[in-house]
């Protein structure tokens, strides 16, 4: 059993005009994902299963919907004898403990806000995450360096009344044990307020520029997940799906939760610690029989260079991708060696999947990003905000509606910084694009990053996926340079980590050169390569080439 069909007009379309045209969301207006979903499941289907967690120590759970109205009823009044309500927000850093879906849908049921965030933050990003958000409480994980920098960071930011951490710590609460004690009977005024526009989460973006802005999120964007998780993700009633992603992430929300249960499917978690194993990846996905599975293309890269023929991976039915394009070699070797293409996908912290290769209705372009969801109307338009011709570069945008399900509000407490990114009856993403003949929807890159060089406009993915075709090449980030003669305005630069087993030479850099002319356009080819140990990375990972930019001012 799903909840599906409370909440949408249907799940089979003809083809994907049908789908596009004619998919529509019904949204209570009093709808709050923890009551109308979680304990809907529980009244209807108390043992079905939810949650399936492990850890690399070996210990493992499994949560019924049951399980978890019972224990997100008893946090939600652990959390209301802290003194949060409706509207507080509470910074939540959990890592992939279980303790995470229980605290979210308590925070859901008292009206407050959760503030998802990373393990590896600093007292600095504390401090100003705290601070920012004006969060109230703090729960985390109970992990030395964590736990110090939390206690260091509330000295400086006053309005966090208390923290709570998994077990007892000095300065803490103990979460596990002050949960425990409470009642599992919730009886608060905010069931009877609640309404699909109260503000759920606040996520930090990254921030590949400037410092991170807070994304604000009600709960009818929770809603909009059906479209990512039953048609890009292919989540099955009872079946099992694993995202690899840390809940201090968006990309949680898309495939570790919302989605996920309104489908009627229960979610995988691998809590591990330290150096990602993608051997150990691959025995739980085996072991747990894993029927639908998404990560990053670096998570292939690295299972593809491992013996892949060691593990029986036949319970997945479908793989998919999103947080970067997909290269097409790495696509290839996948279906070569488990026999299952990968189905990509596009969106942001601020969005639910925007565009995505819909399995039911489309056939896969390798390297697209696929065509829109019905939750959107997109548009890719110029700098003057006129639509582009088929086939040329435009910024991605989404028409704003009232009330849009599956996209945030704007920033927290922030209209100047929401209008930045919000105007003339547009949400502008950042992201350019240029859609083919057929609406496929292919990425060129972030709009800062693009390169003009002899009037040509170069995104840099085409480059670096031509580049990650070469064995020598582990990872790569593709900029642009001043020309020192003023001939070209900007030359191709690539930043480059070399595999194991090579080493930097001339003869290399022509190699790799002459590799990316027979690849793609010739005028594309890096006329610079550096090699380098390590490239710069945002927090959540992703590649910052504004700093390769910066670095390169004093160099060229």
């Amino acid at each position: 059993m799903n909840l599906l069909s409370r909440f949408t007009n249907g799940t089979r379309f003809r083809d994907y005009n049908d789908f596009y045209n004619h998919f529509s969301l019904n949204v209570p207006d009093n709808f709050n994902y923890a009551y109308d979903v979680v304990d809907e499941y529980a009244r209807l289907e108390p043992g079905k299963r939810a949650l399936v967690w492990c850890d690399d120590a070996g210990d493992e759970r499994t949560f019924t919907f049951g399980d978890i109205k019972r224990l997100s009823d008893k946090a939600a009044n652990f959390f209301l004898s802290c003194g949060m309500n409706k509207g507080d927000t509470v910074l939540v850093i959990l890592q992939r403990r279980y303790e995470y879906w229980i605290t979210l849908m308590a925070l859901s049921k008292i009206g407050a806000v959760a503030i998802p965030a990373t393990h590896m933050l600093m007292k600095k990003d504390l401090v100003y995450r705290m601070e920012k958000a004006g969060a109230k409480m703090v729960v985390a994980v109970n992990e030395d360096e964590l736990c110090d920098n939390i206690l260091k960071a509330m000295k400086e930011a006053p309005c966090v009344r208390c923290a709570a951490t998994i077990g007892k710590r000095e300065g803490f609460i103990d979460f596990t044990e002050e949960v425990e004690k409470q009642s599992e009977v919730l009886d608060v005024p905010y069931r009877a307020e609640r309404t699909a526009d109260d503000y759920l989460l606040i996520y930090f973006t990254s921030g590949t520029t400037g410092m991170p802005k807070m994304v604000t999120l009600p709960q009818r964007y929770t809603l909009g997940h059906i479209v990512t998780a039953r048609y890009w993700l292919n989540c099955m009633d009872d079946g099992l799906h694993f995202t690899l992603a840390e809940t201090g992430w968006a990309k949680a929300s898309w495939g570790k939760l919302f989605g996920q249960w309104l489908c009627g499917s229960a979610i995988f978690v691998y809590d591990f610690h330290g150096k990602f194993d993608p051997a150990a990846l691959m025995e739980h996905v085996s072991r747990y029989k894993i029927t639908t599975f998404c990560a990053p293309p670096t998570v292939y890269r690295f299972m593809i260079k491992s013996d892949m023929s060691k593990y029986d991976l036949s319970s997945v039915k479908y793989m998919m991708t999103a947080g970067e394009a997909l290269n097409p070699e790495i696509y290839r070797q996948i279906r070569m060696k488990t026999g299952h293409p990968i189905y990509e996908g596009f969106g942001q912290t601020e969005t639910t999947v925007v565009c995505g290769t819909f399995s039911e209705f489309m056939e896969i372009r390798p390297g697209s990003m696929g065509r829109p969801s019905p939750l959107y109307y997109v548009q890719l338009l110029n700098n003057e905000g006129k639509p582009v011709e088929q086939g040329e570069t435009g910024e991605i945008c989404i028409r704003l509606r009232d009330k849009q399900n599956g996209l945030f509000v704007g920033y927290y407490h922030d209209p100047a910084l929401t209008e930045t990114v919000m105007y003339d009856g547009y949400y502008h993403l950042g992201d350019l694009a240029y859609c083919d003949s057929d609406g496929y929807y292919w990425f060129v890159g972030r709009k800062d990053d693009i390169i003009k060089s002899s009037g040509y406009r170069i995104g840099p993915f085409e480059v670096e996926s031509a580049l990650m075709e070469h064995p020598a090449v582990l990872e790569c980030a593709i900029t642009g340079v001043p020309d020192t003669e003023g001939v070209r305005g900007q030359l191709v630069k690539a930043t480059i980590i070399l595999a194991p087993g090579y080493e930097p030479s001339e003869a290399l850099v022509k190699e790799l050169q002459n590799h990316v002319k027979k690849t793609t356009a010739p005028y594309k080819y890096p006329r610079v390569v550096e090699f380098v140990k390590e490239l710069p990375k945002t927090i959540s990972g992703k590649i910052r080439r504004v700093q390769i930019r910066k670095d390169d001012q004093n160099k060229y």
